[in-house]
Protein backbone atom coordinates (compact mmCIF):
# COMPACT_ATOMS: atom_id res chain seq x y z
CA UNK A 1 0.00 0.00 0.00
CA UNK A 2 1.33 3.44 -0.98
CA UNK A 3 1.42 5.97 1.80
CA UNK A 4 0.19 9.52 1.22
CA UNK A 5 1.95 12.68 2.26
CA UNK A 6 0.22 15.73 3.58
CA UNK A 7 0.92 19.17 2.14
CA UNK A 8 -0.53 22.47 3.26
CA UNK A 9 -1.12 25.19 0.72
CA UNK A 10 -1.57 28.74 1.84
CA UNK A 11 -4.31 31.00 0.56
CA UNK A 12 -5.56 34.41 1.43
CA UNK A 13 -8.27 33.05 3.75
CA UNK A 14 -6.87 29.92 5.25
CA UNK A 15 -5.04 26.65 4.77
CA UNK A 16 -6.07 23.64 2.71
CA UNK A 17 -4.68 20.16 3.22
CA UNK A 18 -3.87 18.09 0.09
CA UNK A 19 -2.92 14.40 0.23
CA UNK A 20 -0.49 13.17 -2.45
CA UNK A 21 0.94 9.75 -3.21
CA UNK A 22 4.67 9.24 -3.80
CA UNK A 23 4.39 8.99 -7.64
CA UNK A 24 2.39 12.23 -7.66
CA UNK A 25 4.98 13.90 -5.46
CA UNK A 26 7.82 12.86 -7.82
CA UNK A 27 5.97 14.33 -10.80
CA UNK A 28 5.44 17.63 -9.00
CA UNK A 29 9.11 17.71 -8.03
CA UNK A 30 10.17 17.11 -11.65
CA UNK A 31 7.93 19.91 -12.94
CA UNK A 32 9.16 22.26 -10.22
CA UNK A 33 12.78 21.50 -11.14
CA UNK A 34 12.14 21.84 -14.89
CA UNK A 35 9.29 24.29 -15.56
CA UNK A 36 9.88 24.07 -19.33
CA UNK A 37 8.72 20.45 -19.28
CA UNK A 38 5.26 21.51 -18.14
CA UNK A 39 5.12 24.43 -20.55
CA UNK A 40 6.27 22.50 -23.64
CA UNK A 41 3.35 21.98 -26.10
CA UNK A 42 4.92 18.81 -27.52
CA UNK A 43 7.19 16.07 -26.27
CA UNK A 44 10.76 16.18 -27.54
CA UNK A 45 10.04 13.32 -29.93
CA UNK A 46 6.81 14.90 -31.10
CA UNK A 47 8.54 18.23 -31.70
CA UNK A 48 11.26 16.59 -33.77
CA UNK A 49 8.69 14.77 -35.86
CA UNK A 50 6.60 17.90 -36.51
CA UNK A 51 9.56 20.15 -37.35
CA UNK A 52 11.19 17.43 -39.43
CA UNK A 53 8.07 16.89 -41.55
CA UNK A 54 7.68 20.65 -42.02
CA UNK A 55 11.25 20.96 -43.30
CA UNK A 56 10.80 18.01 -45.66
CA UNK A 57 7.69 19.69 -47.07
CA UNK A 58 9.67 22.92 -47.47
CA UNK A 59 12.46 21.11 -49.31
CA UNK A 60 9.83 19.58 -51.60
CA UNK A 61 8.44 23.05 -52.30
CA UNK A 62 11.92 24.32 -53.15
CA UNK A 63 12.42 21.34 -55.47
CA UNK A 64 9.17 22.27 -57.21
CA UNK A 65 10.41 25.84 -57.66
CA UNK A 66 13.70 24.60 -59.16
CA UNK A 67 11.91 22.31 -61.62
CA UNK A 68 9.40 25.01 -62.58
CA UNK A 69 12.24 27.49 -63.01
CA UNK A 70 13.99 25.06 -65.31
CA UNK A 71 10.89 24.66 -67.47
CA UNK A 72 10.49 28.45 -67.54
CA UNK A 73 14.06 28.74 -68.82
CA UNK A 74 13.60 25.94 -71.39
CA UNK A 75 10.46 27.58 -72.81
CA UNK A 76 12.24 30.96 -72.90
CA UNK A 77 9.55 32.51 -70.71
CA UNK A 78 11.69 34.13 -68.02
CA UNK A 79 11.82 37.62 -69.56
CA UNK A 80 8.08 37.98 -70.21
CA UNK A 81 7.39 39.89 -66.97
CA UNK A 82 9.47 43.04 -67.19
CA UNK A 83 8.92 44.46 -63.69
CA UNK A 84 8.72 43.13 -60.15
CA UNK A 85 6.23 43.97 -57.40
CA UNK A 86 5.84 41.82 -54.31
CA UNK A 87 2.05 42.18 -54.00
CA UNK A 88 0.73 44.06 -57.04
CA UNK A 89 1.85 41.50 -59.60
CA UNK A 90 -0.03 38.69 -57.82
CA UNK A 91 -3.15 39.71 -59.73
CA UNK A 92 -2.76 38.72 -63.42
CA UNK A 93 -4.30 40.75 -66.29
CA UNK A 94 -7.95 39.89 -66.91
CA UNK A 95 -9.35 42.11 -69.63
CA UNK A 96 -8.01 42.39 -73.17
CA UNK A 97 -6.97 45.97 -72.45
CA UNK A 98 -4.87 44.85 -69.49
CA UNK A 99 -3.22 42.13 -71.58
CA UNK A 100 -2.48 44.61 -74.37
CA UNK A 101 -0.86 46.97 -71.87
CA UNK A 102 1.29 44.12 -70.49
CA UNK A 103 2.25 43.05 -74.01
CA UNK A 104 3.24 46.61 -74.90
CA UNK A 105 5.58 46.74 -71.92
CA UNK A 106 7.24 43.53 -73.11
CA UNK A 107 7.65 44.98 -76.61
CA UNK A 108 9.95 47.70 -75.27
CA UNK A 109 12.68 45.19 -74.37
CA UNK A 110 15.38 43.39 -76.38
CA UNK A 111 13.87 39.89 -76.37
CA UNK A 112 10.81 41.05 -78.31
CA UNK A 113 12.75 43.36 -80.61
CA UNK A 114 15.37 40.78 -81.59
CA UNK A 115 13.76 37.36 -81.09
CA UNK A 116 9.98 37.61 -80.82
CA UNK A 117 9.04 40.58 -83.01
CA UNK A 118 6.33 38.49 -84.73
CA UNK A 119 4.86 37.11 -81.48
CA UNK A 120 1.06 37.20 -81.08
CA UNK A 121 -0.83 38.09 -77.93
CA UNK A 122 -1.84 34.45 -77.44
CA UNK A 123 1.80 33.33 -77.58
CA UNK A 124 2.75 36.08 -75.16
CA UNK A 125 0.12 34.90 -72.68
CA UNK A 126 1.73 31.45 -72.59
CA UNK A 127 5.22 32.67 -71.71
CA UNK A 128 3.79 35.27 -69.32
CA UNK A 129 1.85 32.62 -67.38
CA UNK A 130 4.94 30.40 -67.22
CA UNK A 131 6.95 33.15 -65.53
CA UNK A 132 3.95 34.15 -63.40
CA UNK A 133 3.59 30.55 -62.15
CA UNK A 134 7.25 30.46 -61.19
CA UNK A 135 7.00 33.73 -59.26
CA UNK A 136 3.81 32.73 -57.46
CA UNK A 137 5.32 29.38 -56.53
CA UNK A 138 8.27 31.28 -55.07
CA UNK A 139 5.91 33.28 -52.88
CA UNK A 140 4.26 30.05 -51.69
CA UNK A 141 7.70 28.71 -50.78
CA UNK A 142 8.32 31.83 -48.70
CA UNK A 143 5.05 31.40 -46.84
CA UNK A 144 5.75 27.68 -46.33
CA UNK A 145 8.92 28.63 -44.46
CA UNK A 146 7.96 31.80 -42.60
CA UNK A 147 4.44 31.06 -41.28
CA UNK A 148 5.14 27.61 -39.73
CA UNK A 149 8.49 28.91 -38.44
CA UNK A 150 6.68 31.69 -36.57
CA UNK A 151 4.21 29.15 -35.14
CA UNK A 152 6.90 26.70 -33.96
CA UNK A 153 8.96 29.58 -32.54
CA UNK A 154 6.03 30.89 -30.53
CA UNK A 155 5.28 27.41 -29.18
CA UNK A 156 8.87 27.03 -28.01
CA UNK A 157 9.64 24.08 -30.27
CA UNK A 158 13.10 25.29 -31.34
CA UNK A 159 16.34 24.91 -29.45
CA UNK A 160 18.83 27.75 -29.67
CA UNK A 161 20.88 26.15 -32.51
CA UNK A 162 17.66 25.36 -34.37
CA UNK A 163 16.51 28.98 -34.04
CA UNK A 164 19.70 30.15 -35.74
CA UNK A 165 19.23 27.62 -38.52
CA UNK A 166 15.58 28.54 -39.09
CA UNK A 167 16.44 32.25 -39.24
CA UNK A 168 19.12 31.45 -41.81
CA UNK A 169 16.69 29.39 -43.90
CA UNK A 170 14.01 32.10 -43.88
CA UNK A 171 16.61 34.74 -44.72
CA UNK A 172 17.85 32.62 -47.62
CA UNK A 173 14.29 32.34 -48.97
CA UNK A 174 13.96 36.13 -49.05
CA UNK A 175 17.41 36.51 -50.60
CA UNK A 176 16.46 33.95 -53.25
CA UNK A 177 13.51 36.07 -54.38
CA UNK A 178 15.64 39.20 -54.71
CA UNK A 179 18.33 37.26 -56.53
CA UNK A 180 15.74 35.99 -59.00
CA UNK A 181 14.76 39.53 -59.99
CA UNK A 182 18.42 40.56 -60.16
CA UNK A 183 18.91 37.69 -62.61
CA UNK A 184 15.91 38.69 -64.77
CA UNK A 185 17.12 42.30 -64.95
CA UNK A 186 20.30 41.14 -66.70
CA UNK A 187 18.21 39.87 -69.61
CA UNK A 188 16.22 43.10 -69.92
CA UNK A 189 19.21 45.38 -70.39
CA UNK A 190 20.07 46.84 -73.78
CA UNK A 191 23.47 45.60 -75.00
CA UNK A 192 24.33 47.52 -78.21
CA UNK A 193 27.85 46.02 -78.44
CA UNK A 194 26.61 42.42 -78.19
CA UNK A 195 25.61 40.27 -81.15
CA UNK A 196 24.20 37.52 -78.94
CA UNK A 197 20.51 36.81 -78.42
CA UNK A 198 18.92 38.39 -75.30
CA UNK A 199 19.33 36.10 -72.31
CA UNK A 200 19.94 36.36 -68.59
CA UNK A 201 23.50 36.35 -67.31
CA UNK A 202 24.73 32.79 -66.83
CA UNK A 203 26.59 33.98 -63.73
CA UNK A 204 23.39 35.28 -62.13
CA UNK A 205 21.51 32.17 -63.25
CA UNK A 206 24.13 29.98 -61.55
CA UNK A 207 23.92 32.12 -58.40
CA UNK A 208 20.12 31.83 -58.41
CA UNK A 209 20.22 28.05 -58.85
CA UNK A 210 23.09 27.66 -56.41
CA UNK A 211 21.29 29.49 -53.61
CA UNK A 212 18.16 27.41 -54.27
CA UNK A 213 20.23 24.22 -54.04
CA UNK A 214 21.81 25.38 -50.77
CA UNK A 215 18.33 26.10 -49.37
CA UNK A 216 17.09 22.72 -50.57
CA UNK A 217 20.06 20.80 -49.15
CA UNK A 218 19.94 22.56 -45.77
CA UNK A 219 16.20 21.94 -45.39
CA UNK A 220 16.40 18.31 -46.49
CA UNK A 221 19.42 17.55 -44.31
CA UNK A 222 17.84 19.08 -41.20
CA UNK A 223 14.51 17.33 -41.82
CA UNK A 224 16.18 13.94 -42.29
CA UNK A 225 18.33 14.47 -39.20
CA UNK A 226 15.22 15.08 -37.10
CA UNK A 227 13.19 12.20 -38.54
CA UNK A 228 15.69 9.38 -39.07
CA UNK A 229 17.20 7.73 -35.98
CA UNK A 230 20.98 7.56 -36.09
CA UNK A 231 22.74 4.23 -36.50
CA UNK A 232 25.29 3.33 -33.85
CA UNK A 233 27.95 2.21 -36.29
CA UNK A 234 31.39 1.09 -35.08
CA UNK A 235 33.93 3.78 -35.94
CA UNK A 236 36.24 1.62 -38.04
CA UNK A 237 38.80 2.88 -40.53
CA UNK A 238 36.69 1.53 -43.39
CA UNK A 239 33.59 3.39 -42.20
CA UNK A 240 35.55 6.63 -41.81
CA UNK A 241 36.84 6.23 -45.36
CA UNK A 242 33.34 5.53 -46.67
CA UNK A 243 31.94 8.58 -44.87
CA UNK A 244 34.61 10.88 -46.32
CA UNK A 245 34.08 9.40 -49.77
CA UNK A 246 30.32 9.98 -49.48
CA UNK A 247 30.91 13.63 -48.51
CA UNK A 248 33.23 14.20 -51.45
CA UNK A 249 30.86 12.48 -53.87
CA UNK A 250 27.94 14.59 -52.70
CA UNK A 251 30.01 17.74 -53.26
CA UNK A 252 30.80 16.52 -56.78
CA UNK A 253 27.11 15.90 -57.49
CA UNK A 254 26.30 19.43 -56.25
CA UNK A 255 29.01 20.93 -58.48
CA UNK A 256 27.72 18.99 -61.50
CA UNK A 257 24.19 20.25 -60.92
CA UNK A 258 25.49 23.81 -60.57
CA UNK A 259 27.44 23.53 -63.83
CA UNK A 260 24.12 22.75 -65.51
CA UNK A 261 23.15 26.39 -64.91
CA UNK A 262 25.97 27.51 -67.21
CA UNK A 263 24.88 24.94 -69.81
CA UNK A 264 21.31 26.28 -69.65
CA UNK A 265 22.38 29.93 -69.55
CA UNK A 266 24.52 29.64 -72.69
CA UNK A 267 22.32 27.07 -74.52
CA UNK A 268 25.48 24.95 -74.51
CA UNK A 269 23.48 21.75 -74.96
CA UNK A 270 22.98 22.67 -78.61
CA UNK A 271 26.60 23.11 -79.73
CA UNK A 272 27.69 19.44 -79.93
CA UNK A 273 24.92 16.87 -80.07
CA UNK A 274 27.00 13.70 -80.17
CA UNK A 275 28.41 11.34 -77.54
CA UNK A 276 30.95 10.29 -76.38
CA UNK A 277 32.91 12.45 -78.84
CA UNK A 278 32.16 16.11 -79.45
CA UNK A 279 31.72 16.10 -83.20
CA UNK A 280 34.64 14.12 -84.62
CA UNK A 281 37.01 14.86 -81.75
CA UNK A 282 37.40 13.96 -78.10
CA UNK A 283 38.55 17.51 -77.36
CA UNK A 284 37.02 20.10 -79.73
CA UNK A 285 39.21 22.68 -81.42
CA UNK A 286 37.23 25.70 -80.20
CA UNK A 287 37.41 24.76 -76.53
CA UNK A 288 39.99 27.50 -75.76
CA UNK A 289 38.82 30.07 -78.31
CA UNK A 290 38.23 32.87 -75.79
CA UNK A 291 40.86 35.08 -74.19
CA UNK A 292 41.84 35.12 -71.38
CA UNK A 293 41.76 31.32 -71.00
CA UNK A 294 39.74 31.36 -67.76
CA UNK A 295 36.87 33.02 -69.62
CA UNK A 296 36.30 29.81 -71.59
CA UNK A 297 35.19 27.92 -68.47
CA UNK A 298 32.22 30.22 -67.94
CA UNK A 299 31.44 31.90 -71.27
CA UNK A 300 32.46 29.51 -74.06
CA UNK A 301 29.50 27.15 -74.77
CA UNK A 302 31.85 24.42 -76.05
CA UNK A 303 33.98 24.47 -72.89
CA UNK A 304 30.92 24.66 -70.64
CA UNK A 305 29.40 21.57 -72.28
CA UNK A 306 32.75 19.75 -72.10
CA UNK A 307 33.09 20.56 -68.39
CA UNK A 308 29.54 19.36 -67.69
CA UNK A 309 30.26 16.08 -69.48
CA UNK A 310 33.46 15.54 -67.50
CA UNK A 311 31.76 16.35 -64.20
CA UNK A 312 28.86 14.02 -65.00
CA UNK A 313 31.12 11.08 -65.92
CA UNK A 314 33.36 11.74 -62.90
CA UNK A 315 30.32 11.78 -60.58
CA UNK A 316 29.13 8.47 -62.03
CA UNK A 317 32.57 6.92 -61.58
CA UNK A 318 32.79 8.15 -57.99
CA UNK A 319 29.32 6.80 -57.15
CA UNK A 320 30.20 3.41 -58.66
CA UNK A 321 33.38 3.29 -56.57
CA UNK A 322 31.39 4.31 -53.49
CA UNK A 323 28.95 1.46 -54.10
CA UNK A 324 31.78 -1.09 -54.43
CA UNK A 325 33.43 0.22 -51.27
CA UNK A 326 30.17 0.06 -49.32
CA UNK A 327 29.66 -3.59 -50.26
CA UNK A 328 32.76 -4.51 -48.25
CA UNK A 329 31.42 -2.98 -45.04
CA UNK A 330 28.61 -4.39 -42.86
CA UNK A 331 25.95 -1.66 -42.96
CA UNK A 332 22.36 -1.40 -41.69
CA UNK A 333 19.62 -2.29 -44.17
CA UNK A 334 18.45 1.31 -44.59
CA UNK A 335 21.99 2.48 -45.36
CA UNK A 336 22.41 -0.26 -47.97
CA UNK A 337 19.17 0.91 -49.58
CA UNK A 338 20.57 4.45 -49.78
CA UNK A 339 23.77 3.24 -51.46
CA UNK A 340 21.90 1.12 -54.01
CA UNK A 341 19.44 3.93 -54.73
CA UNK A 342 22.31 6.37 -55.31
CA UNK A 343 23.88 4.05 -57.88
CA UNK A 344 20.57 3.48 -59.70
CA UNK A 345 19.65 7.18 -59.86
CA UNK A 346 23.17 8.09 -61.03
CA UNK A 347 23.05 5.75 -64.03
CA UNK A 348 19.51 6.91 -64.85
CA UNK A 349 20.59 10.56 -64.67
CA UNK A 350 23.56 10.05 -66.97
CA UNK A 351 21.32 8.18 -69.41
CA UNK A 352 18.87 11.07 -69.37
CA UNK A 353 21.67 13.56 -69.98
CA UNK A 354 23.03 11.67 -72.98
CA UNK A 355 19.53 11.23 -74.43
CA UNK A 356 18.79 14.94 -73.98
CA UNK A 357 22.00 15.80 -75.81
CA UNK A 358 21.50 13.39 -78.72
CA UNK A 359 17.88 14.50 -79.27
CA UNK A 360 18.80 18.22 -79.41
CA UNK A 361 17.42 19.14 -75.98
CA UNK A 362 13.65 18.52 -76.24
CA UNK A 363 11.91 20.46 -73.47
CA UNK A 364 10.16 17.51 -71.69
CA UNK A 365 13.33 15.38 -71.61
CA UNK A 366 15.52 18.32 -70.58
CA UNK A 367 13.10 19.11 -67.72
CA UNK A 368 13.26 15.49 -66.52
CA UNK A 369 17.06 15.62 -66.68
CA UNK A 370 17.09 18.77 -64.56
CA UNK A 371 14.73 17.11 -62.07
CA UNK A 372 17.04 14.09 -62.03
CA UNK A 373 19.89 16.23 -60.75
CA UNK A 374 17.78 17.09 -57.71
CA UNK A 375 16.84 13.45 -57.20
CA UNK A 376 20.50 12.42 -57.33
CA UNK A 377 21.51 15.15 -54.90
CA UNK A 378 18.68 14.11 -52.56
CA UNK A 379 19.78 10.47 -52.43
CA UNK A 380 23.40 11.53 -51.87
CA UNK A 381 22.28 13.64 -48.89
CA UNK A 382 20.22 10.72 -47.59
CA UNK A 383 23.31 8.48 -47.67
CA UNK A 384 25.40 11.15 -45.91
CA UNK A 385 22.71 11.36 -43.25
CA UNK A 386 22.75 7.58 -42.79
CA UNK A 387 26.52 7.64 -42.26
CA UNK A 388 26.67 10.61 -39.89
CA UNK A 389 28.62 10.20 -36.68
CA UNK A 390 26.65 9.60 -33.49
CA UNK A 391 27.48 12.42 -31.01
CA UNK A 392 29.10 11.27 -27.77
Amino acid sequence: MVRGVSMETGGGRGLQQVHMTRPQRSIVSEVAAHPSVAASPLSSSGTHQAVGRWLLLCSGAVAGAVVLGGVTRLTESGLSMVDWHLVREMKPPRTREEWEAEFQKYQQFPEFKILNHDMTLTEFKFIWYMEYSHRMWGRLVGLAYILPAAYFWRKGCFSRPMKARVVALCGLVCFQGLLGWYMVKSGLEEKPDSHDIPRVSQYRLAAHLGSALVLYCASLWTGLSLLLPQHKLPETRQLLRLRRFAHGTTGLVFLTALSGAFVAGLDAGLVYNSFPKMGERWIPEDMLAFSPLLKNAFENPTTVQFDHRILGVTSLTAITALYLLARKIPLPRRTKMAVASLLAVAYLQVGLGISTLLLYVPTPLAAIHQSGSLALLSVALWLMNELRRVPK
